[in-house]
């Protein structure tokens, strides 16, 4: 476990990282979740085995520190990630990113260009205001002190067992204020940014969620839009061998 300091208390954003050939493989987990849980079975598998791997976990997050007074919106856990690739010594990496991890890897992207070669993003947000069905919007219902005092509770008991067990594990206003960053988005937005970076751009959606928004148009800016049959939002669970291959770049 390494860690890097990301505000001015000395709060540390901390990963797991394996040895290997560069350039480095960034794994980076959405809301509520934690990247070795997400990616640490990918990384394994025979023809990504071998490359430097770092799975970091967000500010708030598992292994990571949540201070209060912090705002966990996306341009700041985005900075908390190239704090700990400075740290790293990593520059040019491949992000491999889940859901609201895709977001903030996007916004990496466009901010720290140095530090990022290839994204390969899965269901990232990319407008502001999600549906009222989505996770993050039904977190970012509730008042930040009625989420802390009875909500994530609820929450716990209502999602899917999966998302719960790492869940439970996120600071709960860490939570909150990180799913209402989601929901008001950025300016510009995800989706504009990501149409404009000059880098590889891979996009899985499964087909469990249904269409996605605008494929013709991130297609036509560069962004190879991949749709995974039989899976939902956690495509690297539901088809891990094809979520592998898409890392791989095959």
């Amino acid at each position: 476990m390494r860690q890097a300091r990301f505000d001015a208390h000395g709060s540390c954003v901390r990963w797991t990282e394996s040895e290997g050939e560069g350039p480095a493989r960034v794994y980076v987990h959405g809301l509520g979740a934690a990247s070795t849980v997400y990616h640490a079975h990918i990384a394994a598998r025979p023809g990504l085995a071998g490359r430097r791997s770092l799975f970091v976990d967000l500010p708030g997050h598992g292994i990571s520190d949540r201070p209060a007074d912090f705002g966990y919106t996306l341009e700041e856990l985005a900075d908390a990630l190239a704090a700990a690739l400075d740290e790293a010594r990593v520059s040019r990496a491949e992000i491999v990113a889940h859901s609201m991890g895709g977001s903030v890897a996007i916004v990496l992207a466009h901010r720290r260009g140095d530090l990022v070669s290839r994204l390969v993003l899965t269901e990232a947000n990319l407008d502001p205001r999600p549906a009222a069905t989505a996770g993050s919007s039904k977190i970012a219902a509730y008042e930040e002190e009625d989420f802390v005092a009875h909500g994530h509770a609820r929450v716990l008991e209502e999602i899917d067992p999966l998302w719960a067990a790492t869940m439970r594990l996120a600071d709960p206003r860490a939570l909150h204020r990180s799913a209402t960053g989601l929901v008001r988005g950025t300016r510009p937005t995800m989706r504009a940014m990501l149409l404009e970076l000059p880098v590889e751009r891979v996009y899985l959606q499964g087909d469990r969620s249904g269409e996605l928004a605008g494929a013709e148009e991130l297609v036509a800016s560069g962004v190879r839009v991949l749709t995974v049959p039989d899976a939902g939002h956690n495509v690297m669970f539901d088809a891990p061998e094809t979520f592998a291959s898409a890392v791989a770049g095959c």
